[in-house]
């Protein structure tokens, strides 16, 4: 089966679409053959009672993923390989379509191919009723156990006072969840989360649509889940829904993106996340924000006119809110 206008082969053991199912995974993958692996391998060790299905999105992968997918087989199993790399936020918005139309489940959970839920996390799912929200978001470690930052959900401090004091005085660590959270019993309201262990319920998607893919990367499932929220979507972590992130690959290299396109994402997007994030405050925000963004240019050394080119398109396509700008225009803005 194949949702019209979808890029991409489709292949699947399912030859009868069920009842709907409890919950239905969603995992995009590109180039990490090796990761995903072990986390089909997590995901299709729970049963079918707690997991009804596994959607799997090859971005265009080259390292022979797709290959080795085609060699899997099982009812539960639907894969997808894009013809060209849209992007983790291009995956997950066609991830999420071909879940939705194909099984109508009441609960999708969406990660990348180097997450997946700890041994339980699913069963803990179930255990608890969830209509109390629209969204649960995991608590996210390392295999260490240390916490994910990149994955660690926050408040926004332009909706709440307390949030909003905090962030001025400790910076990120004033809206982003506490440690004590996580050690906590009880959930806690948040306002955004990561597209990591993020369980979306049928009435998220009625509310919010699909993400956006247009995004390429960074700052999709913030925009997201901050736009669920502001449709009236409730969004909760839940501390006892642990996943495991295998997070190894820096995107910084002496405080520099790289690959240099990256530059264009990051801040576009970045800048559409404040666009959302504050509102009518947006102003003062980029007074904050833009002189550091051009300071940064020092960290790129012979890039450094690439990097104020990519600086400057972006800025100027997040403020006008513009999202086609084709990647292949930015590969070679890049040099």
């Amino acid at each position: 089966m194949r949702p019209d206008g979808a890029p991409g082969q489709t292949r699947s053991g399912v030859t009868e679409r069920p009842g709907p199912p409890s919950l239905v995974a969603v995992v995009v993958t590109h180039n990490r053959l090796a990761q995903l692996q072990i986390t089909i391998a997590r995901l299709l060790a729970s049963p079918a009672r707690e997991l009804a299905a596994v959607v799997v999105v090859d971005n265009a992968s080259t390292d022979g993923t797709w290959r080795w997918l085609t060699d899997q087989s099982g009812p539960r199993l639907v894969t997808r390989r894009c013809d060209r790399n849209i992007g983790g936020a291009g995956g997950f918005e066609l991830g999420i379509g071909i879940a939705a139309e194909r099984f109508d489940p009441d609960w999708l959970v969406v990660m990348d191919d180097d997450a997946r839920p700890e041994p339980g996390a699913l069963a803990a799912f179930h255990a608890r009723p969830r209509e109390a929200s629209e969204a649960w978001a995991a608590a996210v470690y390392h295999p260490d156990g240390r916490i994910c930052e990149i994955n660690r959900p926050s408040r926004n401090p332009f909706w709440h006072r307390d949030a909003f004091l905090a962030a001025a005085r400790r910076g990120r660590a004033g809206f982003h969840i506490a440690d004590s959270a996580y050690a906590s019993a009880a959930p806690t309201a948040i306002d955004a989360a990561s597209f990591v262990g993020l369980f979306l319920s049928r009435r998220a998607l009625a509310l919010a649509g699909r993400p956006e893919g247009r995004l390429f990367i960074y700052g999709d499932d913030v925009l997201y889940t901050l736009g669920l929220r502001q449709a009236g979507g409730r969004i909760a972590f839940d501390p006892g829904l642990r996943f495991e992130h295998d997070y190894s690959t820096a995107r910084l290299h002496g405080g520099a993106l790289r690959p240099l396109w990256k530059v264009y994402y990051h801040h576009r997007n970045l800048l559409l996340v404040y666009r959302r994030a504050a509102g009518p405050a947006l102003a003062p925000v980029l007074a904050l924000i833009l002189p550091k963004w051009l300071m940064a240019a020092r960290r790129y050394a012979s890039d450094r006119p690439a990097y104020l080119r990519l600086l400057r398109l972006a800025v100027a396509d997040g403020l006008r809110g513009r999202l086609d700008r084709p990647h292949g225009e930015i590969l070679r803005l890049a040099g």
